[in-house]
């Protein structure tokens, strides 16, 4: 075998052993681990057997220090979701709460409103019928004979007989006074006075 052959031979080996050392770095560069980095250590090891200059292999640890970073920091992100999510659930929950709690309350206030409605009806009837009774009342007393009903009225609270005497006619309760003691007649007459005098006379 002549000298330029084995020049040429052992070029391209050389050339082949070189792709394959490209290759392996590529391959441990894509890797990124123990597995790729093992296998650019061997082929370094090959390129030496073979007299190949070294090819410098670079370990991408970067990757890992951004993971190693970023690691905790979602770690925080998603513990500050939960608690987000915590709370809108305890805030969701204290709305509902205070729904049932305002709907409860219209009910009792509708409840109140209706039982104030009764009351009221129940006042004006016993009202009215009162002032039926009274009215009634009033007209026995008027058509009594004027000594009858002296008799009656001073038999009665002054206040009450004035109350009476008050809603009669003018006429009968000027006879019914005239037949009273005149001690109860003043007391009576006082008590009608007193409330005539808040009445305006304009």
């Amino acid at each position: 075998m002549t000298k330029r052959a084995k020049l040429t031979k052992r070029g391209s080996r050389g050339a082949l052993v070189a792709v394959a050392v490209l290759l392996a770095l590529s391959g441990g560069m894509r890797l990124g681990n123990g597995t790729g980095q093992a296998l650019a250590r061997e082929v370094e090891a090959l390129g030496d057997l073979v007299g190949q200059p070294k090819v410098q292999t670079v370990h991408r640890t970067g990757a890992c220090t951004l993971e190693d970073g970023v690691a905790p920091l979602l770690e925080r992100l998603q513990s500050r979701e939960l608690i987000l999510d915590a709370r809108e659930a305890d805030l969701n929950e204290r709305a509902r709460t205070l729904d049932l709690i305002a709907a409860d309350v219209e009910k009792r206030i509708a409840v109140l409103e209706q039982a104030e409605m009764k009351l009221r009806a129940t006042i004006s009837v016993a009202e009215e019928a009162a002032e039926k009774d009274i009215a009634k009342l009033t007209s026995v007393y008027e058509n009594m004979k004027p000594k009858e009903a002296a008799r009656l009225f001073e038999e009665m609270a002054p206040g009450f007989a004035a109350g009476f005497l008050g809603r009669m006619r003018p006429d009968a309760a000027a006879a019914v006074l005239a037949g009273m003691s005149p001690g109860a007649a003043y007391q009576i007459s006082a008590i009608l006075a007193g409330r005539n005098a808040d009445v305006p006379t304009e």
